[in-house]
């Protein structure tokens, strides 16, 4: 056996193995699993053209609605042949909601509704992955999400919390080709918080056993300065910060009102945007809130009213805090789905349909009660303002202040730039 394979084991170098060697390392030196997001600050490129909206948003929270939602039946409603089980209402801002959407409707004049997304990609869970980080699925290549790519530029966000949280979903990859560190601290449960942020052994303890580590490993790290051995002792420190931290309250919901919580409703979707909320009231940059079942085949009516309404309730209180806090004028709201539903109502539901699908943004500069793009007169052809998943996250990587045209080369020297080198919208910005 080489020295190469000694210091840089095959079994590290992936970075998913490198995530699951350092969690095992924390069970047994500290008996948690908290994972903070560990690369170092890295400054924003200098010489990016600035223009409308650019850096206006200092916090993201990504609302995805996972198995494709009808724009249809929320967003674009349609009459004649394609209109569903519900007509549309006429919303704040002069836009046409689904009778589903009433909340949403009520604050509508704060938002822009995107009606025309399209893509190719019609399974689930290869949109998915497109709709979350701007790119097809390409063999081995991973690709980073939006806060990856946030922290990669912008460096952490905060001092001891994570940059990149995801809520009601693993964040498998979310870091993609960068650093482990990139990836998003999961949160399966809003309502539980951080799991074993805490230890039994106590902080003294703790911080005794890191110092005989950091001794036995010192001539050890001098002889060989390795990346994967910088990031072993780069963690424990984190992590170690974390736990003393007093910003962990962030993850408690009880912290809140009951009068708040009651807003948002009980349901995981409403609860996960309630955390979003604290979080980036915390410093929290990037916050992922999945909102499932979105699959409609049949029973359309019934889930719209159950899953459909949940996103309604949690939606709209989401944005009327954060305008009562002052959060929404630096923070972007974005509703994000795979694709839409066929415009062909069976009387029971919707098939698949990226061919044309809607998509929300608000706050941070958006223009506010605002429709860009249209569909044709049965929700099947965008006929105006066609915008790609790669516009979306060129848009959004826009208001982050991300230098979206910088190419960023992969470990395996391919070139990656955010949205996939397209251009953002900037008519969406006021």
């Amino acid at each position: 056996m080489n020295l190469e394979s000694l210091i840089n084991p095959p079994s590290l170098r992936h970075p998913q193995s490198r995530r699951a060697f350092v969690e095992a390392c924390a069970r047994m030196a500290f008996g948690t699993t908290v994972l903070p997001l560990l690369a170092p600050s890295t400054a924003l490129a200098q010489g990016t053209a600035r223009g409308r909206g650019f850096g206006s948003a200092r916090h993201i929270i990504f609302l995805q609605l996972r198995g494709g939602m009808s724009h249809i039946d929320t967003f674009d409603p349609k009459s004649g042949s394609s209109k569903g089980p519900r007509g549309a209402v006429s919303a704040k801002g002069g836009m046409q909601l689904s009778e589903f959407l009433p909340q949403t409707a009520r604050v509508s004049d704060r938002i822009a509704v995107v009606r025309s997304m399209s893509a190719k990609v019609g399974v689930h869970a290869a949109a998915q992955y497109l709709i979350r980080t701007g790119y097809e699925q390409r063999g081995t290549v991973q690709h980073p999400c939006l806060g990856a790519w946030a922290q990669h530029y912008l460096g952490a966000s905060t001092k001891s919390l994570p940059s990149s949280v995801c809520i009601n979903h693993n964040s498998a990859h979310g870091n993609g080709f960068f650093a482990p560190g990139l990836s998003p601290l999961p949160i399966l449960d809003p309502d539980s918080g951080l799991q074993h942020a805490t230890s039994e052994a106590g902080i003294p303890v703790l911080e005794k056993r890191l110092g005989l580590v950091k001794d036995v490993d010192r001539v050890f790290r001098e002889k060989y300065p390795d990346e994967n051995v910088r990031a072993y002792n780069e963690f424990y420190d984190a992590t170690l910060q974390l736990m003393k931290s007093s910003e962990l309250k962030a993850f408690d919901l009880t912290q809140e009102p009951a009068k708040v919580r009651e807003s948002y409703g009980n349901s995981k979707f409403g609860r996960g945007c309630l955390l979003a909320r604290r979080l980036v009231q915390h410093g929290v940059r990037y916050v992922e809130v999945s909102s499932g079942n979105w699959d409609m085949h049949t029973g359309l009516e019934d889930r719209m009213e159950e899953v459909g309404g949940e996103f309604d309730r949690g939606f709209a209180a989401l944005l009327e805090d954060l305008t009562a806090t002052g959060l929404l004028k630096n923070t972007l709201v974005v509703v994000a789905t795979e694709f839409g539903r066929k415009p062909a109502f069976d009387g029971s539901g919707r098939g698949h349909y990226p061919k044309a699908f809607s998509t929300v943004l608000a706050g941070a500069g958006i223009k506010r009660g605002f429709v860009y793009g249209a569909t044709d007169e049965q929700g099947a052809e965008v006929v105006e303002g066609e915008m790609s998943v790669g516009n979306l996250h060129a848009t959004i990587g826009w208001a982050a202040g991300l230098p979206i045209e910088q190419i960023v080369m992969s470990p395996s020297e391919r070139p990656f730039t955010v949205g996939n080198k397209s251009k953002p919208v900037l008519d969406l910005f006021a």
